[in-house]
This record gives structure tokens, sequence and C-alpha cells, in this order.
């Protein structure tokens, strides 16, 4: 349809409706949506869905109660089952086969079909309907009388029935765009797919009279009356297997929660912790949610016997049970965490619990709920994927028969800030007329498309796990990765109607972490773990300070690096504030440049009261954390913890939806009443205002920190292993793999180039007389090569080394196709010499076939000239991305020199304010949100980044040269701030024809 659910419901509601059914096509996916805005307008809706047969005859079956609407769940997860996601089937003996006794079913058939009609009548025999359907198309006072008669020897009533699929007859546009979208077809070639009119929209209910009998209407009212179910009557049930026989969730969560309070403090619980433990596990209880703690517990407890890194975040941080329960690893002593940001009473909602695991293994754990509690117990929550401006462009301009150049075009232009208020003027740049009428409608359509669901997804691992059968709560489809069944709600609905999610996420650093750490262990022998990696590292912090920081998790974007050698962390929760403070929140908050002053003057902080300097003591007497928020509206504003969280998730929202006005009279008053200033209130509000650009919680920056600690720990102590997992873990984080060997190079390891003769799939550790070892670059760099090839060659030279290229290809079965990758990539230079050699030979090399065995023609090989250093390095960007060479921007420094082009090492040696010139390869794009559309760019050379700024006028004259040049040479202003330099560009060249053949890509706006 091209109407939203909150759009039919409020546009029922003005024509006075006494209700409205919500039918999507064998799903459930829109009704949760059309339940929340019923219940705002007081609107009786009517849940059901609608089954198309393959003579298209129609079956709308609607739920009368929660046990109906079970059924109904279930018959749609069968039809959906065992097909093609996105399809289903749906046969008239499935209503037998699936018994859904309690709906009531309205039937559309195409041909007067009597028997199908008397085998109906017999499976609901007082609760079927012929439906009939008034669209003014010419033929439907026939058609009337046709079903009167059909349901004169069926013995049935008639009913009005509508088909809307708008909420108003101005979507008609919309409507007929989006069938041909669904078709895949331009609309002149569908004529006979689309509608014929407008007419399947809310009519009033006068026009509704002139066209229906009375009596059929009446009959809507009589099934409206039948019809008595509620979502709201849905209530999730835990999984029970996970309570052993003796215990109950609730004594058997306290015993698992002072087993592990006992390991983590050895030498005794002390009374605070103890207080804590007993209040949370209080609330626990009397909201019963003891099960779902069990089920995070279990599912930890599973991925750590198989050794699979873990790491509870988000707001499960703020729970001491959580800790002892080994869920999250933020100890509740060292930090000042509300529970209540977890779970409140007020709230009335489940708690939300991330787990991350290792990226590469998450798929173990996944499988491994699958088989505890069966596929038709869980399935992962849905994600619905909306239009936005490129995909609306892409989808109705092939509906309107654009060429698909010129759709590229317009796209092209269109990056994620550009507003629907702008769409016009980027059409312009394009190069297309907007007074054109076919283009006039583009705008119209994707304006009008924005928003609208375009398919369902899969949620990264919010998984929902019942007691009994799943399908009869939310119906269940196969998602498109095999092994994996999504259900048809999304995070918002399952929040909605306060089902609760388990969320089982990748995070690729745990990855990078466990094989950093385990080739450690195979070169040296030490065994570090993530509980003994030594705290409070000195040289750990001083390498974060100065931003060496490339590959480290969180603090690695150059936003951070720009602030770590301002802020200057020196223990855990310095990076804990490090984490947070460079987020949109803080940043439109105006809290970053009062932090930083009161980090270089901490005697001169005051505080309004003793109440709020012990809140706000930790950040200096600035707010930087939701959880310090919430903690000035209790200690100062009379908030209770509730009210205190319902403020927070206010803040989270106020932009989209408002509703800010109540806690401002109430914050405001109270601080007022507890004798703080006017100006202090109105501060501490505008502060709570930039919050709603995402202030960060404490209790995910806490987590966040662990890990970026640990990971600086290996770069700093271990760097050939750190670099060595992250290509291994690949792809991951913020930088490619060319960038973390030039980063490995400035930090003193020695890079290897991939060899048949010493490289195995995975890059590897080569030990040395030195005291770090070597880093080999692996197979799996090579491009268009497969796995298995890798493995039949690493298999092979462990039994015995190759003599020369014709060994390697008889032993390990190799072609010329498989053979021409590691040509390309210089691999096979130690059986071969060189890499044109290597070509040479490769391409000489004949297969042996079965009837002449192993035939060798003694061909001479010629001598070839070497290829130059520029041409290897070209070959290397080529074939691997990465070159262990040279970087290519050191092969132009003579040409970028001429120009007055300065190093990116040698800024810091200028002056502040001076006009200098600057040049490197474009590794990164970024437009923040709160950056009011300021760019910034990363430019890299062979001696490391230079930051360039690109304020918006700049941009809009120079977009060609910024958004698309691969070598870049700005002209601009030295900025200088605490060994921090930037360069505010005023000049943008593009300098990517001196790269001649290299392919080289950023990672732009991500």
């Amino acid at each position: 349809g091209a109407s939203h659910p909150e759009e039919l419901v409020q546009q029922a509601k003005s024509l006075d409706y006494a209700a409205l059914a919500i039918t999507d096509e064998c799903s459930l996916a829109g009704v949760v949506r059309a339940h929340q805005a019923a219940k705002s307008v007081n609107l009786k809706l009517i849940v059901g869905s609608e089954f198309i047969l393959s003579d298209n005859s129609k079956v709308v079956l609607l739920a009368t109660d929660r046990s109906s609407y079970g059924k109904l769940s279930q018959l749609i997860t069968f039809s959906r089952n065992n097909i093609e996601k996105g399809t289903y089937h749906f046969a008239l003996n499935d209503l037998e086969k699936h018994d859904v006794h309690g709906c009531l079913l309205l039937w559309l058939p195409q041909t007067d079909d009597l028997t199908s009609g008397l085998y109906l009548k017999n499976l609901f025999p007082d609760s079927f309907w012929l439906a009939f359907e008034h669209h003014l198309i010419g033929d439907e006072k026939k058609r009337l009388q046709q079903l009167y008669d059909l349901a004169a020897k069926i013995d049935i009533p008639l009913v009005a029935s509508g088909d809307v699929h708008m909420h108003c007859r101005s979507q008609r546009a919309l409507q007929d765009t989006l069938t041909a979208i669904r078709l895949n077809q331009p609309l002149h070639e569908v004529p006979y797919s689309l509608y014929k009119n407008g007419e399947r929209h809310l009519r009033q209910r006068s026009a509704l009279a002139q066209l229906y009998p009375p009596e059929l209407l009446r009959q809507t009212l009589n099934i409206a009356e039948r019809c008595c179910f509620s979502l709201d009557e849905l209530r999730y049930e835990y999984p029970d297997e996970i309570v052993p026989d003796q215990h109950t969730p609730a004594s058997w969560l306290r015993e698992l929660t002072y087993r592990g309070a006992r390991q983590h403090w050895p030498t005794g619980i002390t009374e605070k912790i103890k207080q804590q433990l007993e209040y949370e596990l209080k609330l626990i209880h009397e909201l019963s949610y003891e099960p779902y703690f069990l089920t995070i517990y279990d599912v930890v407890e599973y991925a750590r016997s198989k050794k699979i890194l873990c790491q509870g975040r988000g707001s499960a941080a703020n729970s001491a049970v959580c800790y002892c329960l080994g869920i999250t690893a933020v100890n509740p002593a060292c930090m000042q965490l509300l529970f209540e940001r977890f779970i409140s009473k007020e709230r009335q909602e489940p708690p939300d619990i991330d787990v991350d695991f290792e990226h590469e293994r998450r798929e173990e754990v996944i499988q491994y709920i699958y088989a505890k509690y069966g596929r038709h117990r869980t399935a992962i929550a849905a994600t619905v994927v909306t239009y936005r401006l490129r995909s609306a462009v892409r989808d109705v301009g092939k509906a309107l028969g654009l060429r698909l150049d010129q759709i590229e075009r317009i796209s092209q232009q269109l990056h994620f800030w550009v507003s629907k208020k702008e769409l016009e003027e980027h059409v312009t740049q394009a190069g297309f007329d907007t007074g054109n009428r076919k283009i006039k409608q583009l705008l119209t359509l994707v304006r009008q498309l924005l928003g609208f669901p375009r398919h369902l997804s899969q949620h990264t691992g919010g998984f929902v796990i019942a007691r009994d059968d799943l399908s009869a709560l939310v119906p269940i489809e196969n998602a498109r990765m095999p092994e994996r069944t999504v259900i048809q709600w999304d995070k918002n609905d399952l929040e909605a109607l306060g089902l609760i999610k388990v969320d089982v996420l990748a995070l690729g650093m745990l990855t990078a972490i466990r094989k950093g750490l385990a080739l450690v262990k195979e070169y040296s022998g030490r065994c570090w773990s993530l509980n003994n990696i030594p705290v409070n590292d000195l040289a750990t912090y001083k390498m974060i300070q100065r931003a060496d920081t490339v590959g480290v998790f969180q603090i690695e974007s150059r936003a951070q690096m720009s602030m770590l050698p301002r802020l200057k962390p020196a223990n855990y929760y310095d990076l804990v504030i490090q984490v947070a403070i460079v987020r949109p929140g803080p940043i439109q908050g105006d809290m970053v440049h009062p932090y930083l002053q009161r980090r270089a003057n901490p005697s001169q902080v005051e505080y309004p009261s003793q109440e709020l300097k012990a809140v706000l003591e930790r950040t200096l007497g600035v707010p930087i954390f939701q959880e310090q928020v919430m903690q000035i509206a209790i200690v100062a504003a009379g908030f209770t913890a509730g009210e205190a969280d319902q403020l927070r998730r206010a803040m989270a929202a106020w932009k989209r939806k408002g509703g800010l006005e109540p806690f401002e009279k109430k914050l405001k008053s109270g601080l007022l009443r507890n004798g703080y200033s006017e100006e202090f209130a109105n501060r501490i509000f505008q502060q709570i205002l930039g919050f709603g650009d995402y202030g960060f919680p404490e209790s995910h920056a806490a987590s966040f920190a662990l890990l970026a600690y640990i990971s600086a720990w290996i770069k700093c102590h271990e760097p050939a292993a750190f670099t060595c997992a992250l290509l291994n873990s690949q792809p991951l984080g913020f930088y490619a793999p060319a960038q973390l060997i030039e980063d490995a190079k400035r930090n003193k390891v020695k890079i290897r180039p991939v060899d048949i003769c010493h490289s195995d799939w995975d890059c590897t550790l080569e030990t040395n007389t030195t005291k770090q070892p070597a880093l080999r670059l692996g197979m799996r760099m090579v491009k268009s090569l497969q796995q298995s090839v890798a493995r039949r060659i690493v298999r092979e030279r462990k039994l015995c080394a190759f003599d020369d290229l014709t060994d390697l290809v008889d032993r390990c079965h190799i072609d010329n196709t498989e053979l021409e990758p590691l040509a390309a990539a210089d691999a096979l230079h130690s059986v071969t010499g060189n890499r044109r050699q290597a070509y040479w030979q490769a391409i000489g090399i004949e297969n042996s076939t079965p009837l002449l065995g192993q035939p060798r023609f003694n061909e001479s090989i010629p001598m070839l000239r070497k290829t130059t250093v520029a041409q290897d390095i070209v070959a290397d960007y080529a074939a691997t991305a990465c070159s262990t060479k040279m970087h290519p921007v050191r092969l132009l420094r003579e040409r970028f020199s001429a120009l007055g082009v300065t190093p990116s090492s040698q800024l810091i040696q200028r002056k502040n304010g001076v006009v200098v010139k600057v040049a490197g390869l474009v590794t990164h794009r970024q437009r923040p949100s709160t950056a009011s559309g300021v760019i910034f760019i990363t430019l890299e050379d062979e001696t490391g980044f230079n930051n360039v700024i690109v304020w918006p006028k700049v941009a809009a004259v120079q977009r060609a040269a910024l958004l698309n040049t691969q070598l870049m040479l700005v002209s601009g202003l030295l900025q200088i701030e605490q060994n921090v330099t930037h360069v505010i560009a005023g000049k943008i060249e593009d300098y990517s024809d001196w790269l001649h053949k290299f392919n080289i890509t950023s990672r732009d706006f991500r």
C-alpha cells in the first residue's frame, strides 16, 4: 500500500469509522505500528491477514481472540516456510491442516466457485462471509448480483469490503509506482497490473452508503463487534530449561550472582556492594526478570566454554548483577552507575542487554541458541529497511523509465546529508531540467516515498526466545542467509509490546584481540588474556596521548586522535571520558571546551552544591554522560529515579517527537526550589537539549574503554602481532589494510611480502634476532585468490619445498587462472625471479591430461627486464590493495616539493596561521551531523596523516574536486593547537592523474 499504518488509522478516525482492519498480505508486519496509533486515538483495530490463491482469489482471516491470533500467526509462518524469502505459498486446504478455528473468514472468489464455497462453509460454519468490493469500475452491479446468488447457495452473508491501499486518493500515483517497483518493471510496461482508478482509499461514510447496500455495511459492524483481540493481550513467557529442577529462577539467579561476587572479591564483599546487589535482585524479582538474566548468562557461559571472547556493554554495565554473572567486565565498585538507567519500575519495559561476541565466531553462538531452544521457539528480530534519497531515486527512476546512467548521475549527487528540501537543487547539479515533466514526477514521488518500508531485513543480532512456539506470538519467515529465520517485527515493535529480545552482536575488535594474543603466545610463549594484561601501563598511555592509535578500538578516528593530545588520558576513567566526549551530545551541548579548560586548571573548578559535586566531580563539573543528567535531576531537582529515566528517554527523542516541555518545567522549578540560580537551571536545560543529539551513556563508554585500553596495550607492546591480527580480521575498523601496514612501518615493524614459499593464508609472524617479529603478509591479501588454493600450497610446502613453478603446479594442481593472481601479487618471485618472469611462466604452464600424462616442453625463458619500483607499487596495489615496498606519495615527493608541499610530519615545525600546501592520498571523508556542514578530509603521505577542514562555502564551490579526488593537494591556513595540526582548506586540487594506474579507494562518510 501507499500509506503508513498511522496515516490509515488517523484517516479512519477522522472519518468516524467504528473500526479498521489491517490485513497485510501473509504478514503481520504492520500491525504493531497500527496498534500504537489506534490506541492513541481510541480507534478499534482488527488484526488480520490476506492470502492470495493461485487463481487470484483472496482469503482474509481476522483474529477474534488471543487463540485465533496465535493460529493465524502460525498459518503465516507455515505459508512462508520452506520457500524463498519474500514469497509464500497458500492453498485452501491449509486452513483445514492448520485449524484457524476462531478466526473470521472473508472470501473474495474470482469465479462462482460453489465447491470451494461449500468447503469453506464446512470449515467456518458461523464465521464466513463473501466480501464485495465496489471500486466504480463499471461491472460491480452485475458482480454484486452474482455474489448474492452464490451466497444464497452457500447460505452465508455478504459484507462490504474496501481493499484499501491508501488513506486518501492523492496517494494514487505513489501506489502505481510501488506496484511497478514490486514487479521490477517500468510503469509503461505494467498498465494491466495497476488499479483502474484511485478508489482504493478510505472513503467518506456517506459515499460508502451510496455504493453499498445497507445490510452489507451492517455486517462490517457485526464483524467488528466479534473481533475482540488486542495486541496488548500478548505476553512474553521465558524459557524454563535454564533453571535447575531444585531452584526457582529467583534462587538460581541469587546463587549465581553471589558465586560470581565471591570470585570477583575473594577477600570479602563490601557492605556497599552487597547493598547494591540486594537492591538489584529485589527489583529484578519484583519485575520477574530473572529468566532474562539467566538466559543471557547461559549464552555467555557457552561462548566462554568455547573460548569465544565476549563482553556485555551498554546499559548492562550499570548492573552489579551483570558484573557478577560475567556478562559485563565493568566493575560497579569503580564507577558511579545508575541501575535505573538499566531497569526502572516506572518504565514498565524489559531491560536491554547487548553482548558483543567475536565477529568471526558469533555464528557459533547463534547456532547454539537455535539448537538449544529449537527453531520453533527462537528467531532473529527484523529490521525494516526504509527508503532514503538514493534508494528512492533509484527505484522511482526505474519505475518512470529513466535510463540507468541517468539514475546514477542523480544518485551520485545525493550524499546522506542531502535533505528532502535540497533534492531539487542536487538534481539540477546533476544536469537535469527540473521543469521537465518526468523529472517533476520523480521529485514528487521520491519525496512521498521517503520513509516507506523497502524490505524486511534481519536485526544485527536481536533474538526473541519463547517458552513455547514462538510463531504463536509473531510470524516467522526465512532470512536471506542460510540457517537463519526472522520474525516479522522489528526492535521498536518488540519494545512497544513489552516483548524481550536477547542481543547477540558481533564485534570485530574482540576477534582481533583474541588473534593478537594468540600470536604473541605462539611466537613468545607469553600467555596474556583480558584478565592479566597490566592495568595503568605508562607506555600505553603515553602512546595514547601522542595519538598513535591507528587501529585501536574507539579512539582511532581523526576526531578522537585530534582530542587525545589535548585531553591526555592517563588512566582508565580518562579513557571512559575520551570515548564519550567526542560524540554529538557533548559537542552540541557545548561541554567539550569547558571540560578541557577545567582539566587544564582543576583547582579553579567550583560546584553549585555539595550534592552536585558528588555527581559532577569525576567530570570536573561538566555533565558529559546521560547518567549524570539523571543524577542531577534526582539530587538537585527532586526527580525520582524512574522520572529521571523518563527524562533521559525524552532527551533522546525530543528532536523527533518533542515532549520535553513537562520535564523542562519540573526540572527548572525543582532546581529553583532547592536554591539553585535561574542561570544555572537554564544552563543545565540547554545542556540537556544538547544530549538530544546523542548523549553517551557512561556505562557504554566504560565498556568500550576497557577494549580501547586492551587494544592499545597490544599495539604498544606487540605492534607486529596487533597489525597481523587486524589484517586477519578484516573487514574491520576505520582504516584499510594499506594504512594499517604503513602505520606498522612507522612503528618499526618489518613487513614482508606475500610469498608462496613462506606465506600462509593468514598473515603470520616470523621471528628473527630482533625483539619484535616480522609480519609476513598472507595469501588472503591477494585479490581473486581462493582460500582452497592457498591451503593446497601450504599443505604441499610443508611436505617439501617447491623446486620451481612447474613443481608447484604439478603438486598443487593449480591451473593458469589460479596462478595469475599469485603472479600479479609477485607472490611467485621465490620460484620465478621477478614479477614479469612469473607472468611469462604462468602463461606458459600447460596442465597435464589423463591421456598424455604430464608432457613437458623445454621452452627457453627470455631475460625479461625487471619492473621499476613505481611499476611494482602500482602492481602491488592492483593485486593486494597495499605494498610493502614504498608509500605511493614518496615516489611523488620531488614533484610535490617543487610545488611547495610540506610533508605531514613537518607541519608541526611551521608557524600557526601560515599558508601551507599539503598533499596525500584521500583515506577518509567525513561529515558529522554536529559539524553544520563542515567536511573533514584525511590525507595520507609517506610520513603520516594531514587533517583538512573544509568549510561549507569552500565545499560548495569545489564539490567535484572535494568528492572525487584520490590524490589531493590542499592549500590553506595551518592551525596548531596543543601539538595537533589542521589545515583549513582554501583551494583543493585534484592530482589523481599522477597516480596513473593506482586503484586506491577512500572510506567516505561512514
